[in-house]
C-alpha cells in the first residue's frame, strides 16, 4: 500500500518542495532572495541535496546530473519518469510561446469567444443562438444559400431557427455537423469532437466524405476524429449539456474527459502523470464556479493524489 513506508512519503514530500522551487526560480519574478533561499533549502539534509539535484536534472531534460541522481538514490531511479512529466508540463504552464500563440490567434479570428471559466449566450444572425461554454470561440461564414459555423475550440450549444432552403452548418475539426431546426451541442476536445443532440435530428460527417453523413437523433451522442465517425450512442442529453446550468455531472466519466472538461474552468494547468489514471472512472455533481472541489473528490475517490504547484496541478 502506498502509505506503508513513511521513507517514500519522505521522499515524495522533498521532491515535490524542490519541483516547487524550480517553478519559483524559473517563473522570471525570482530574486537574489529566492535563489538564496533555495540554497539553503538543499544545504538542510543530503536527501534535500539529492531532491534538488533531481528536479535540476528534470527541468534541464535529464542530463548528467540525472544519471547521477539515479546512481545515488533507489526512490529518485523510481520517481523520474513522473518527475519528468510533471516538470514538462510546469514549464508549459509558465506559458512558453507556442502554447498560447494558437488559442490567442484563433480568439482574434473569432466573432464570438469566451475566457477561462466564462460562458456566454449569443444570437446569431439568422435569429439562431449559440451558447459557449467557457474557452470558446466561433467564427461565422453566412451566405444567402448556407448558414456557416466554424467551432474554433471549446464547446458550444445550437439552437437553430429552422430555414429549411438555408441549411445550418457547424465545422469543428476534421468534420461538420448539418441541422434545419433543432438543438445539438458541439463540444471539441484535443483528439476528437463530440456531437449531442438535445431535440431534432442532425446528419454529423467528414470533410471530404458522404454528404449524407450518421444520423443522429434526441438523447444520441456522436463522437468523430481521424479515424472516423463513430455509431451514435443513447445518453441523457439533459445531464451531458448540465454545464448550461452552471452544473458538471460526470456519470462513470474517464478522468481524461473529466480533466478536459475541467480544464475550461481554472487557470492552472492540470496533467495526468500515467496513463493508466486517464481511464480511472469519476461520478459526481459540482458546481462550475467550484473546480478545486472537483479535484478534492478525484483525491478521495480514486487510488490518486493531487500535487498542486504554482501554475500546475498534477494528479498522479
Amino acid at each position: 500500500m502506498r502509505g506503508s513506508d513513511p521513507r517514500r512519503f519522505a521522499d515524495i514530500a522533498l521532491s515535490d518542495q524542490a519541483i516547487d522551487w524550480m517553478v519559483r526560480l524559473h517563473s522570471g519574478t525570482a530574486g537574489e532572495s529566492e535563489r538564496s533561499g533555495f540554497s539553503t533549502w538543499r544545504e538542510t539534509s543530503p536527501a534535500h541535496e539529492i531532491a534538488a539535484r533531481e528536479a535540476e536534472a528534470l527541468w534541464h531534460g535529464l542530463g548528467r546530473a540525472g544519471g547521477s541522481v539515479r546512481a545515488e538514490s533507489k526512490a529518485a531511479r523510481g520517481k523520474l519518469t513522473r518527475r519528468t512529466l510533471i516538470v514538462g508540463g510546469a514549464a508549459a504552464a509558465l506559458g512558453l510561446g507556442a502554447a498560447v500563440s494558437d488559442p490567442l490567434r484563433r480568439k482574434v479570428l473569432a466573432d464570438y469567444s469566451t475566457g477561462v471559466g466564462e460562458t456566454r449566450d449569443v444570437v446569431l444572425p439568422d435569429g439562431s443562438r449559440a451558447w459557449l461554454n467557457a474557452r470558446t470561440a466561433l467564427a461565422l461564414s453566412y451566405s444567402a444559400a448556407r448558414r456557416g459555423v466554424r467551432l474554433m475550440e471549446g464547446q458550444a450549444l445550437f439552437t437553430v431557427v429552422p430555414e429549411p432552403t438555408r441549411p445550418f452548418f457547424v465545422a469543428a475539426a476534421n468534420g461538420w455537423t448539418r441541422a434545419i431546426g433543432t438543438a445539438f451541442d458541439v463540444d471539441m476536445r484535443a483528439q476528437s469532437v463530440t456531437v449531442t443532440v438535445v431535440e431534432g435530428v442532425v446528419a454529423v460527417g467528414l470533410e471530404g466524405g458522404s454528404r449524407e453523413g450518421v444520423t443522429v437523433r434526441a438523447d444520441q451522442a456522436v463522437r468523430y476524429g481521424p479515424q472516423g465517425v463513430a455509431a451514435p450512442q443513447s445518453l441523457d442529453a439533459g445531464l451531458a449539456t448540465a454545464w448550461r446550468r452552471g452544473k458538471l455531472i460526470f456519470n462513470r466519466r474517464p478522468l481524461e474527459d473529466v480533466v478536459s472538461e475541467l480544464q475550461r474552468h481554472t487557470h492552472t494547468r492540470i496533467l495526468i502523470a500515467g496513463p493508466s489514471l486517464r481511464a480511472q472512472e469519476v461520478t459526481g455533481v459540482f458546481d462550475l464556479d467550484d473546480p478545486q472541489s472537483v479535484l478534492d473528490t478525484i483525491e478521495q475517490t480514486l487510488p490518486a493524489r493531487v500535487l498542486r504547484l504554482p501554475l500546475l496541478t498534477v494528479i498522479l
